[in-house]
């Protein structure tokens, strides 16, 4: 697949690659990034961030921020996701990630297997963040960023580890959930709040 995003590439396309990070916590925003990089800076060791150090994520993500033609990340919201869907507030987030960028796009590669409302062409690639150089960086940047906000949840809520767990429904995140309570940042659609929100005869 990367061989013909680079074939884009050198017929004079402009086109960005497009993924996200944060599906599948219970707690935060979402994350999407959106990146066009730049065919006469190649940035050697892009990958899918989840297989990548945090080391590795950190130094790449600020190469990337230097080196790309152009790179925005954006987010939804907790009360976005709550009140759209997980699915429809990470489209979202990819949205106004595309409409970040501060050039004008001929294509949008993006990850997965749904497509954000855009106004130009757009495809969608399984996997891809593992097949195409732009979404690598993408995912990079939306992973990195989301754990730069899960640190700082932590420094906020010292209840809870969340430099540790991501946000993420680990055994020790659910078992500071039970001590302690659910958060405002927590997401109310998600188990194990859905549930205690419904014994508490509240809804979200």
């Amino acid at each position: 697949m990367d061989d013909e995003y680079f074939i884009k590439i050198s017929q004079g396309l402009i086109v960005a690659g497009v993924d996200e990070a944060g599906r599948g916590p219970l707690a935060g925003p979402v994350f999407a990034a959106a990146v066009i990089l730049d065919p006469m800076r190649p940035i050697t060791g892009l990958a899918d961030s989840k297989t990548l150090s945090e080391r590795k994520r950190d130094s790449l993500y600020l190469t990337i921020k230097e080196a790309a033609l152009s790179w925005s990340i954006a987010e939804a919201s907790v009360e976005e996701i709550d009140k759209l869907n997980i699915l429809q507030a990470t489209l979202l987030a990819m949205q106004r990630a595309v409409n970040g960028l501060n050039v004008q796009l001929d294509e949008v590669l993006v990850d997965g297997n749904c497509l954000p409302k855009l106004s130009m062409p757009a495809q969608a690639i399984v996997k891809g963040d593992s097949k195409v150089q732009a979404i690598s960086a993408a995912s990079i940047l939306a992973k990195v960023e989301r754990d730069k906000l899960m640190g700082g949840y932590s420094e906020q809520y010292p209840d809870f580890s969340f430099h540790l767990h991501k946000g993420y429904g680990t055994k020790q995140h659910l078992a500071e959930i039970e001590r302690f309570g659910f958060l405002d940042v927590h997401r109310k659609t998600f188990n194990p709040v859905k549930t205690m929100l419904i014994q508490q005869g509240n809804r979200y």
